[in-house]
């Protein structure tokens, strides 16, 4: 998945917010600026400067950068040009080592802007917001000003003052070792593992290096905690921290205006000084400043080169056969630059030798650089670094964990082995995992572009189109590579020529256009609204051209994540059939000499992960709402429900296909290879998360909901519970013996009766709620608990109907206790 935007946007490869990801790795929530201050680093009492020499002795080893950075035995010296002070400078916080279930390497937890000032005879590190603006040419400015006061992070006394005034050295050390929580575990953790103070004992500053344009600093943080997540036995949490302090450009570069219609990340303000009578809030995009090298070339349609182009650099520690392919990714996007008027405008270089280039660091806010970290995390990241007064991306390092190629072929593996030779094999080739990880490569990349994951891409194309090689091959499986359409699941064995995974597409190429090209005579954001919109009104009818945005429980059937076309009923029937004939090569296409067999159960667990992925596509139909963003001069309704029609095929698909045991999933002869016993329990398991999912009482609400404005064109509860209890109870009609895992699945079915009637759903925060696909329901007061009590009686007479004609013994003994449950829920008492 959202959280509210923050300055650093780390988007992953993994799909589902609550763990992305969303991947798709995760924006995080901004700190209040009064939490962040305090407590402010102890400022030792005031006495007079002493001289520059006697402060920075001929001891010091000093780092020439943005500051000067001295280093004198074991202290650390800052010294502030005066023209820095005073200069907006964006603090990144990142956890930089960390161990086991706290965090990953790499995860933002803060950013904020800070502001150097002197003050007296001390220097101040002061927080500063942009969320409430105003033009300082305005009267209202000073309001504005005076309602944003600038909280006081730190206090340091002024050490030396260099002869010629043009710098102030103060002393940095206790910034990094006192508990200042803008530079420490977020609040969140610490009330989760129970914190009670920072080890001054255990802590320390590694290192702090200095570059023309950024200081990056690294200390390691020691907390006493009561309940740790892990390494209990000391009682404590020990990470290290980075924190990059970039300098922001002293002339913000003009924003664009966000529009909903196209997905981008943003920055959000509250703009006091137009002309409007309220607060008008603002979105200005995330992205980098893009400037014609020839303007008048440029406004003639020629193909021109960037002022600054965007340049990538690899890591030095990725391996040397995984270079061209990470390389290439990146500059797949150049064909989207191309159309919003630019040749050469992202680029991907190697590292440089020390011969080249000794002064190269991945940590240097000049590079940017796709990060290789040698860890058994199974995803990347796309972050970008950006000035929160327009959204000018400034750096962008991506995150590449060693094992997301794990990752990708156990996807290329479930989701083509039958219609593909090439990923028949636990070990796929090297040039089938270079195109794998050259197609990571460019998504990842579209995040640090500033685009989000786009959803409601996938859904563009008719189903039976993606088994078309002609139409794959001219478009791919999905028009966007930010969507996690991944690899084409629907194509069968005789789909000969068929294109497996996505590239840059014709919605990536409009959206980098939307927000790169440059537009004449723009002075300010509003100079842009008119040919803007133009742009998005000329696909406004296209599928190919919406942006779906990405929630945690999906409402919208079009928009969500690993999926692939118009019809999830029609796309996951052919990607089952594809995993029935899967099942039975499972053991020959797993299978290395001399191994156990783990690569058949990683597998064979894949492939019931795949079936409940599809199990997910189809059931978000019940209850779901089309969401198409639209402005004024659009006419036509934003949200509208699925068809009702679409809504009872999606409930008989998976009646058919969940609840009718899988059989074809059930495989003693494999399973027995790698456990003794578990396959009852995983079939019932697997049922239980489909049923619970369409019984989730926010999806109830919204058929009620929409029986009562839409009455006759809906389809109502009344009719899912109908048909539920139909397709799950199906022996009390037709006589049949139910099996053990048709027996677990009804049992499941009153334990979900029974939450419905007993419980209240937890509390949603106020940010989750609305359109995310949560609706706030209170059970006692809803219609539900007047459907599922008498859905609890219909069943009831059905069975005491079919008790008599019990055809064994352990039918009728269910069947009895059945009706025991039934008479509880009912009738609950002491």
């Amino acid at each position: 998945m959202y959280k509210p935007f923050s300055m650093l946007l780390v988007l992953g490869l993994l799909g589902t917010l609550g763990t992305e990801a969303l991947a798709q790795k995760k924006k995080k929530k901004e700190s209040s600026a009064a939490e962040a201050a305090k407590p402010a680093t102890p400022a030792a009492k005031s006495t007079s400067p002493k001289a520059y020499k006697e402060v920075i002795t001929s001891k010091a080893k000093t780092d020439e950068g943005l500051f000067k950075v001295h280093k004198v035995d074991d202290s650390y010296f800052y010294e502030i040009p005066d023209s820095l002070l005073g200069r907006d400078m964006l603090l990144v916080s990142r956890i930089a080592k960390t161990a086991e279930n706290i965090g990953y390497g790499g995860e933002e937890l803060n950013t904020s802007v800070v502001r150097w000032e002197l003050k007296d005879k001390k220097v101040l590190l002061r927080l500063v917001s942009y969320r409430n603006v105003a033009s300082e040419e305005l009267p209202i400015y000073q309001a504005v000003k005076n309602s944003n006061f600038e909280p006081v992070v730190a206090a340091f006394e002024v050490k030396a003052a260099k002869t010629d005034s043009t710098g102030t050295v103060i002393e940095v050390g206790e910034l990094f070792t006192t508990d200042v929580k803008l530079l420490g575990l977020e609040q969140r953790r610490r009330t989760q593992y129970k914190v009670t103070a920072l080890d001054t004992k255990r802590s320390y500053l590694d290192s702090i290096r200095s570059y023309p344009l950024n200081i990056e600093a690294r200390h390691v943080l020691t907390y006493n905690a009561t309940e740790p997540p892990s390494t209990s036995e000391t009682g404590s949490i020990s990470l290290e921290m980075n924190h990059s302090m970039v300098l922001l450009p002293k002339k913000p570069m003009t924003p664009r205006l966000k529009d909903q219609r196209v997905g981008y990340f943003s920055v959000r303000q509250n703009d006091y000084g137009l002309d409007e009578q309220k607060a008008d809030k603002r979105e200005y995009i995330v992205r980098w400043r893009l400037e014609p090298k020839d303007p008048a070339a440029y406004a003639r349609g020629e193909l021109v080169e960037p002022v600054k182009p965007i340049v990538y650099y690899i890591d030095p520690a990725t391996p040397e056969k995984w270079r061209p392919y990470i390389k290439q990714g990146v500059e797949d996007w150049q064909a989207a630059f191309e159309q919003a008027g630019f040749k050469n405008a992202i680029l991907c270089k190697y590292p440089p030798t020390k011969e080249e280039d000794p002064e190269f660091s991945p940590e240097d806010a000049r590079y940017s650089v796709v990060r290789y970290f040698a860890s058994d995390i199974q995803n990347a990241y796309g972050p970008n670094v950006h000035d929160p007064r327009s959204g000018e991306i400034l750096e962008s390092d991506i995150g590449w964990y060693h094992n997301v190629m794990n990752l990708i072929r156990n996807w290329f593996f479930i989701q083509t082995a039958t219609i593909n030779p090439d990923a028949r094999t636990p070990k796929f080739k090297d040039e089938v995992m270079g195109r794998l990880i050259r197609f990571v490569s460019s998504h990842e990349v579209g995040h640090t572009l500033g685009l989000p994951h786009n959803m409601g891409s996938s859904a563009a194309y008719p189903v039976d189109s993606l088994r078309s090689a002609t139409f794959t091959q001219k478009y791919s499986v999905a028009p966007s590579i930010m969507d996690y359409a991944r690899f084409n699941y629907v194509a069968q064995p005789d789909d000969k020529g068929v294109s497996l995974m996505p590239n840059i597409g014709l919605y990536d190429k409009y959206a980098i256009e939307w927000g790169y090209r440059a537009l004449p005579g723009v002075q300010k954001p509003e100079d842009e609204r008119k040919a803007l919109n133009d742009m998005i009104m000329k696909h406004a009818h296209d599928p190919i051209y919406r942006y779906g945005r990405q929630t945690a429980n999906p409402t919208d059937p079009r928009s969500q994540t690993e999926d692939l076309g118009d019809d999830a009923m029609k796309a996951s029937e052919y990607g089952i059939q594809n995993l029935k004939r899967l099942v039975p090569e499972l053991v020959n296409w797993t299978k290395e000499e001399g191994k156990p067999y783990d690569n058949l159960e990683e597998m064979y667990g894949q492939v019931l992960g795949q079936w409940s992925r599809y199990m997910g596509h189809v059931a978000s139909n019940v209850g779901g709402i089309y969401e198409t963003y639209k402005t004024y001069d659009q006419e036509g309704a934003v949200y509208t429900p699925v068809e009702k029609a679409k809504q009872k095929r999606a409930v008989q698909f998976i009646n058919n296909q969940a609840f009718k045991t899988p059989t074809w999933m059930i495989q003693p002869e494999l399973v027995n290879r790698f456990e003794g016993v578990g396959m009852v329990e995983r079939i019932r398991t697997a049922q239980e998360r489909v049923l619970n999912n369409l019984l989730e009482p926010g999806r109830m609400a919204r058929l009620i909901e929409h029986e009562t404005l839409h009455s006759g064109q809906a389809y109502s509860l009344l009719e899912l519970m109908g048909d539920l209890r139909t397709g799950i109870w199906t022996e009390l009609k037709n006589g049949q013996v139910p099996d053990t895992y048709r027996r677990n699945l009804q049992r499941t079915y009153l334990d979900r009766l029974e939450y419905l009637m007993t419980k209240e759903p937890a509390s949603v925060p106020a940010s989750a709620r609305g359109f995310l696909g949560y609706v706030p329901v209170k059970m006692s007061q809803s219609d539900i608990r007047s459907v599922v009590r008498g859905e609890l009686g219909l069943l009831q007479t059905d069975i005491r109907k079919a008790l008599p004609t019990a055809k064994d013994t352990l039918t009728k003994y269910h069947l009895q206790d059945a009706l025991v449950r039934i008479e509880k829920i009912l009738d609950p008492k002491e």
